[in-house]
């Protein structure tokens, strides 16, 4: 660790003017992301005396090695470049808000030829729309289950379609009419789509009222012309959307548009709810739980950095949702109804730090103007209280459920270090693996645990170039290879980080954007803990391989599956971890998932492998022009006994690429190198 005096900017070498500046440890890794309005104020405060310091930020300088800082034009770009920055590194001392769970949602899958509707978690997919986040499944299917009464739409899934399609009849909720039965052809596709339509519209609260007074005077109708069975019907369909709607509590008028956020937090963590009122009804509510990163009253810079995240992510999901649906013109008439990423009004319990900043940034994300403020009374006070308890709630709950994880990989931690004779816990940890069957499809799998979480974003996969090949494999020249090609990027990763010409312009500290972008290398800096999977000669052989790079600063060890001991190098004897140790849990764990990562990629090159055809290879014949050759004749063979003028007659090709076609595939007197069928895949063990 350094002393922050050690890297303080000399007096009068930072600027007055606005920017964005980042800490960064030894290893060039950025640590934290920071924006000023004047950046010589706002590093000043870093610098005091470590006593007056919270105990975040007090970790934060001196875990650090140097700070750097990018002059900027306005407040505005400053804002825009550190959200871009906290995105691309990730910092570990920065606030990063994700969900305190995964809420579920109904999406509807608009897409397809007959779109189906289901609950749905997870990420965000392209060609679906999104309604929710319900705070409970349940909710999500008792509204199904109500609007199919009105809209019956298809729910099932696409082998419970395939399934009834092949039979020609209908599943039950087909007989009930719970479905239209697209299926077995009750119903054409514009007519599904009509459905579709009228159900989002529904869910989005553009026609609600509208789709609600047309059945009830189609309901009146019916009962004048005596049509009982009709109007009964109808009145079950109006009950239902009644249901629907009582799920969804009214709280201001219909042209209300708005988030309520709320905080409720500690001297250790600080939990956030978010209501989004659209149409003047609450349509989802999202919450999340993260460290506090001051003492005192930190809620107007907790509350600016979680604007600038949040809003800042949901445009980004808005633009790439409609861009998925940009094609399909039934889907872009319906764009309307979809809800703003970013509401008319925002209502937080006190005002952010540079208000006026984010309102601008806001409106630009928004293309129109948004105002932010704080209710002082009336139903939107009441919303915030109700909010606010919900915050309270969401932290107590959290406290309960996430302390014996917290505690266990803090333990876990310290128990390795104290295993392997560490001088720190290992914060980052890798660990390698490798999959093959009798040497066929030799890859390799890096994964990557920092502070005891898998961090998917830095995962690596490789195929064995050197060690493997023709059917033969060594799996501790395996181990050695996918060493030395990890560790050969780490030393490209880390010259290429722009540094100064000497440590005094590092000191000095002003880079560029363009310099923090290209520096961006995630294996710029090392492992504290390595782990391969084996015993005592692949730890050897990864060993020499550092050895000869010269990286010393990383600890190696195996995990041989036998006993499950861990193997160090120039030991006899392996150390020995108690079977009940949290240390030795998080290291099967971390084994596991690395064992997990190579076989999905083997199984993958193995299925690829196995399904190639000499067309692969052909230049300039894509995937689509090799599904029509096979499509107009049948097979490989058959497009040799075609002939070149055969395959130039087919839409799309011409003489030349027909003339490489035939190229590929030889004269016509030699067989075909494609098998009719391949042999069934052998089972991983």
């Amino acid at each position: 660790m350094a002393d922050p005096s050690s890297y303080r900017p000399a007096p009068g070498t930072v600027p007055t003017s606005p920017g964005v500046y980042t800490f960064r440890d030894a290893d060039d890794r950025v640590l934290y992301v920071g924006k000023a309005k004047n950046l010589r104020n706002r590093l000043a405060n870093y610098f005091q005396d470590p006593a007056h310091l919270n105990p975040r930020i007090r970790t934060m300088v001196f875990a650090a090695d140097h700070v750097q800082w990018t002059v900027v034009s306005s407040e505005l770009e400053a804002l825009n470049l550190e959200y871009t920055w906290i995105k691309k590194f990730a910092p570990r001392f920065n606030v990063m808000y994700r969900d305190d769970k995964t809420y579920p949602m109904l999406a509807v899958s608009v897409k397809e030829q007959y779109p189906r509707a289901f609950l749905y978690r997870g990420p965000r997919r392209k060609g679906v729309r999104y309604f929710g986040p319900y705070p409970k499944a349940w909710a999500i299917r008792e509204t199904l289950e109500s609007l199919t009464r009105v809209f019956p739409v298809r729910t099932c899934t696409t082998g419970v379609y395939r399934r009834h399609e092949q039979l020609g009849r209908p599943c039950l909720l087909g007989y009930i009419d719970r479905c239209s039965a697209p299926c077995v052809g009750r119903i054409s596709p514009s007519q599904h789509m009509d459905l579709v339509d009228g159900f989002c519209s529904f869910l989005a609260g553009g026609t609600t009222e509208k789709v609600m007074r047309d059945v009830r005077r189609e309901m009146e109708a019916a009962a004048e012309n005596l049509d009982f069975e009709r109007a009964a019907s109808l009145r079950d369909q109006l009950t239902a959307m009644d249901s629907a709607m009582e799920k969804q509590a009214v709280v201001f008028s219909d042209s209300t548009d708005a988030d309520v956020i709320a905080v409720a937090g500690d001297d250790l963590e600080t939990a956030v709810q978010i209501f989004h009122v659209r149409g003047g009804r609450i349509r989802g509510q999202r919450g999340w739980v993260v460290e506090t990163t001051d003492a005192g009253d930190a809620t107007p810079a907790l509350l600016a950095d979680f604007l600038t995240q949040f809003y800042g992510q949901s445009a980004e999901l808005a633009d790439a949702t409609e861009s998925a649906v940009g094609g399909n013109s039934r889907a872009a008439a319906s764009r309307e109804v979809t809800l703003e990423p970013v509401p008319r009004e925002i209502l937080v319990p006190v005002t952010p730090e540079d208000a006026d900043g984010l309102a601008s940034w806001l409106t630009g994300l928004r293309g129109a103007r948004v105002e932010l403020r704080t209710p002082q009374r009336g139903d939107k006070r009441a919303l915030m209280e109700t909010a606010t308890e919900n915050a309270q709630q969401a932290l107590r709950q959290h406290k309960l459920a996430r302390v014996g994880d917290i505690t266990a990989r803090s333990s876990a931690l310290e128990e390795l270090r104290e295993a392997l004779w560490m001088d720190e816990p290992p914060l980052r940890i890798e660990c390698t693996d490798i999959s093959h069957i009798q040497g066929t499809d030799v890859v390799a799998s890096l994964v990557v645990f920092e502070d005891g979480l898998p961090r998917k974003s830095d995962y690596r996969r490789y195929r064995i170039r050197e060690a493997a090949g023709d059917g033969h494999s060594d799996d501790v020249a395996s181990i050695a290879e996918v060493v030395r090609r990890r560790f050969q990027r780490y030393r490209e990763d880390r010259s290429a980080v722009p540094a100064g010409d000497d440590a005094g312009d590092r000191l000095d500290g002003e880079v560029s954007v363009a310099d923090v972008e290209k520096g961006a290398k995630r294996f710029a800096y090392p492992p504290q803990l390595f782990i391969v999977d084996g015993g005592r000669p692949q730890v050897e052989a990864a060993q020499a391989v550092l050895d000869e790079l010269g990286v010393t600063d990383v600890t190696l060890v195996g995990i041989a599956k036998r006993l499950e001991e861990l193997w160090v190098p120039g030991e006899e004897y392996p150390v020995i971890i108690a079977r009940n140790s949290p240390a030795l849990y998080l290291v099967q764990q971390i084994r596991d998932e690395a064992h997990r990562f190579a076989i999905t990629f083997h199984r993958a090159s193995r299925g690829k492998r196995m399904t190639r055809s000499v067309l692969d290879d052909v230049p300039g014949l894509g995937p689509k022009r090799r599904s029509q050759l096979v499509a107009a004749f049948g097979s490989v063979a058959k497009v040799r006994e075609a002939g070149e003028d055969a395959v130039a007659a087919l839409p799309g090709f011409g003489p030349k690429l027909a003339a490489s076609v035939m190229a590929a595939l030889g004269p016509a007197t030699e067989p075909s190198t494609e098998p009719t069928t391949g042999p069934e895949p052998p089972t991983d063990s």
